[in-house]
């Protein structure tokens, strides 16, 4: 068998067990793909799914649309961080009802990047809006999903703060760190 005979064999043994793996940097065809799994095994059983999630970051409005998908899924959900979730990355975690982290696992509570743009001042200015305005969707939802004020999430935005699994157990944006019982 080979190595990509392997991932793919590794990748459908997961996806009977309703676990998805998403690894690397968020950007439309990711956000797509995992919206794509995620709604498949929804649609196919009420069992829980669990998202095993390791991101930098990425594209605001990409992790924004797999946050709706999870937002609308009927079977119950668990986000596992895995490695680093920071950036983008974060508005996927505190969408899920359930979240939890490995122990080694870090949050980067920073501000997306807005990416390269190009065009008009008027082009930019209409860029800027639009992200100020995801900005702000990311804001609410960690707010919604620490139970913190959403101008306290705004600042740590702003500042760039890294928290250890236990202290976003503290935080709120996990329930719980995992370890083996």
């Amino acid at each position: 068998m080979d190595a990509t005979s392997f991932d793919g064999y590794i990748q459908s043994q997961l996806f009977e067990r309703r676990i998805v793996l998403a690894r690397g940097t968020i950007d439309d065809a990711m956000a797509t793909n995992l919206a794509a799994q995620l709604l498949t095994l929804d649609a196919n059983a009420d069992e829980p799914i669990q998202l095993h999630l390791s991101s930098p970051g990425g594209d605001l409005g990409a992790a924004l649309t797999l946050a709706d998908t999870i937002k609308v899924l009927a079977a119950d959900l668990t986000v596992t961080a895995v490695g680093e979730v920071s950036g983008a990355a974060i508005a996927v975690l505190a969408a899920s009802p359930r979240r939890t982290g490995y122990p080694h696992a870090r949050f980067g509570l920073k501000e997306p990047e807005s990416g390269q743009l190009t065009g008009t001042a008027t082009d930019l200015g209409t860029h800027a809006q639009e992200y100020l305005r995801q900005r702000g969707n990311l804001v609410d939802l960690i707010a919604e999903a620490t139970g913190r004020q959403p101008e306290s999430v705004d600042e740590d935005l702003r500042k760039g703060r890294f928290l250890s699994a236990e202290e976003a157990v503290g935080y709120g944006l996990i329930q719980r760190v995992m370890v083996r019982t």
